[in-house]
């Protein structure tokens, strides 16, 4: 199973120019499987300097989804590590932001089904990247995941907080507007950890290592206070894990292709540790803005909002960044009301359910679109009411549109509509033939060659209208020869409703 999937590229970068473009078909084929589109979504990112083994260490995570229930999933010594693609050396291999194709669907010990979607991120500071470059893809995997791991080698220095700073500057000042965290759950992760005798292995050593180095003190410079104050003021959840060195084959063989047989076993069973708590179904957090679970139709949404702040020239102002969350927020609502509607309307009218009458129809459209409006409404939705306004109007505007199109499947299996201009037609030819029959005994032969030749317009018209509905040309000459038919068919009638009519008036004089 895992060999037909892969990583997929969804946001890509041009290093000449330092944009970034959204590759929203290659996204939209990941979160809108038909499986996992409506559940809620848990994003697992990591993210980092480069050439730290941030690929590396994901490709492990993805081989416990794959055998989850394998004791041995870490696999035989001899094995080697696919997955996202990595390598050893000093030059970057990960560019931009890739999702692993396969949406894991994990069930959670109350029953509820989550959608676990797995982020591998460019490195940062390389040598072809700005600072720009860096905080946007950072920023990006941040306020798209739910679980943000920091992937960091050795220690946590101060510059790597400083630079954590710059990154969740824009979630600190929105989150003056929202008072809200902006951002979930990070977990520093830190690489070759060298002193177990301090602080052991894992997560109990490094919750404590981190609880020193985040620690307000009065005595700290302001500056270091305030880098601290920033962090804890973004995340609701902070943690940390402490992980060894994964041997020197690891580090320094070209020839090492992720073998077991040449990891260090103390990084083995530290993995054993980290990955299966990490990925515990209980522990996986849904992702959430604003206090709503997005789901992966919606995470669709906020990619494609958060996307267009980072095409501009400058890192987007924290208004900005609010406004595009707003945005999205709301797309995302007004994306599912329209998903309401449609469902709802389908049940009425789609597919291969009978011809319903017209003022049934409308009225099943009316209730229906009260009902979009009522979830559109009453979904928590950020940017105030004057910007909510205008996704409302946006909506109405594109349910009137469904509704013509409904209104126009239903019209289509109504037999006489389908029918109504070579019925009207063929009437015409044979009162035109009767009435050039009448007019020739009668004697009146010039009239009888007009009708005639009324007649021989008509039967070319039917025999028109016939070869454009069996060859699917010309469709305006059809849409003509329809356009007539519907007139001398109304003509017709009114006809025929004021004779009515007259007679009955005379019926009620002569009683």
């Amino acid at each position: 199973m895992m060999s037909k999937a892969g990583p997929v590229q969804i946001v890509t970068v041009c290093k000449e120019e330092h944009s970034f473009a959204l590759d929203t078909e290659a996204l939209a084929r990941v979160l809108l499987a038909p499986e996992v589109r409506d559940k809620h979504v848990v994003v697992l990112s990591v993210a980092g300097a480069f050439r730290k083994g941030k690929s590396f260490l994901l490709d492990f995570m993805l081989r416990y989804m794959y055998r989850k229930g394998d004791e041995n999933w870490l696999g035989d010594d001899d094995e080697p590590l696919t997955g996202f693609s990595w390598r050893g050396g000093s030059e970057p291999e990960t560019t931009g932001i890739q999702l692993w194709s396969e949406v894991f669907p994990v069930q959670k010990s109350d029953g509820t089904e989550v959608a676990v979607v797995l982020m591998d991120t460019q490195g940062a500071f390389d040598n072809q990247s700005t600072v720009k470059d860096c905080a946007t893809i950072f920023a990006l995997s941040t306020m798209t995941s739910s679980i943000q791991i920091y992937n960091l080698s050795q220690n946590i220095q101060e510059d790597d907080l400083q630079q954590l700073q710059l990154f969740t500057e824009y979630g600190r000042l929105a989150m003056d507007e929202i008072f809200l965290k902006p951002f979930q759950s990070l977990m520093f992760l830190i690489r070759d950890w060298s002193f177990p005798y301090e602080y052991a292995y894992g997560f109990k050593g490094g919750n404590e290592f981190l609880e020193k180095r985040l620690q307000v003190k009065e005595a700290q410079h302001e500056e270091l206070q305030t880098v601290r104050e920033h962090i804890h003021s973004c995340f609701t959840k902070i943690s940390c894990f402490l992980l060894p060195h994964p041997g020197l084959n690891v580090a320094t063989s070209p020839s090492f292709q992720g073998q077991l047989g040449d990891v260090a076993t103390e990084f083995r069973e530290q993995l054993r540790s980290l990955i299966p708590k990490l990925l515990h179904p209980d522990r996986l957090a849904e992702k959430e803005i604003n206090g709503n679970k997005v789901t992966c139709r919606g995470l669709l949404e906020y990619f494609k909002a958060y996307i267009k702040i980072y095409q501009g020239e400058d890192l987007p102002q924290p208004k900005t960044m609010l406004m595009a969350t707003a945005e999205a927020n709301n797309l995302a609502a007004v994306a599912a009301a329209k998903d309401q509607y449609y469902k709802n309307m389908e049940k009425v009218c789609g597919g291969d359910l009978p011809y319903v009458s017209p003022d049934s129809l409308e009225e099943k459209h009316h209730f229906n679109v009260r009902e979009s409006l009522h979830a559109f409404s009453s979904t928590k939705k950020m940017g105030g009411q004057e910007f909510c306004d205008r996704y409302q109007a946006q909506l109405e505007k594109e349910l009137e549109e469904m509704w013509h199109s409904f209104s126009k499947h239903n019209e289509s299996k109504n037999l006489f509509s389908a029918f109504r201009t070579p019925a009207v037609l063929f009437v015409l030819v044979c009162l035109l033939y009767v009435l050039s029959g009448v007019l020739l005994f009668v004697g009146l032969s010039t009239f009888a060659l007009v009708c005639d030749c009324t007649l021989g317009v008509v039967m070319m018209a039917m025999l028109t209208w016939a070869f454009i509905r069996y060859s699917g040309r010309y469709h305006t000459v059809g849409g003509a020869i329809d356009q007539a038919a519907g007139v001398v068919l109304e003509q017709a009638t009114v006809v025929l409703n004021k004779s009515r009519g007259a007679s009955t008036i005379s019926q009620k004089k002569s009683s």
